[in-house]
């Protein structure tokens, strides 16, 4: 098995979210910023089936999701506070795309309603888009999320890693 995840890119943005996946990726701490919304995820690049064929490992590395543009914005949980619990990723979804009422101005075309499924509940916004800033190399280990130390603390740096 490599010891290394060769990475495609380090910036990744709503042109690519067809290919991405944030199924099963904790969110560590969330941030807005006039007009932004800013998650610090632990984001897994892959899943690597073990040989037992039971278990599995996967390639992570922590990353700041940020969603340019944001309004409407709705925190809704079906069950424990967000303060008690990590919120895991089960799926994030893009519908009902419109031209925003300020598309001159923001240089953007086409703004979406996202949503954010949690395993406690979601976050729906309206936003043109996101950038996902990758942090750290990945790293591979037998957890969905990364200890607090391994990860270098909460972040919301939008500066990607050195390649």
């Amino acid at each position: 098995m490599s010891t290394t995840y060769q990475l495609e890119k380090l910036l990744w943005t709503d042109a690519d979210f067809e290919q991405m996946n944030w199924h099963d990726c904790p969110i560590k701490s969330i941030a807005f910023n006039e007009y932004q919304l800013l998650l610090d995820i632990d984001y897994i690049f892959k899943w690597v089936l073990m040989k037992n064929n039971k278990h599995y490992k996967f390639w992570i590395s922590p990353c700041t999701l940020v969603f340019d543009n944001v309004y409407n914005l709705e925190l809704n949980s079906d069950g424990p506070t967000l303060n008690s619990v990590i919120p895991i990723i089960d799926r994030i979804s893009r519908e009902n795309p419109t031209v925003p009422r300020n598309a001159e101005y923001i240089g953007r075309d086409t703004e979406y309603d996202w949503i954010i499924e949690t395993l406690i509940g979601e976050i729906a916004f309206r936003s043109v888009g996101y950038k996902q800033y990758v942090r750290q190399q990945p790293v591979l280990i037998s957890k969905q999320g990364l200890d607090i130390n391994a990860r270098g603390g909460i972040s919301f740096s939008t500066i990607s890693m050195s390649s």
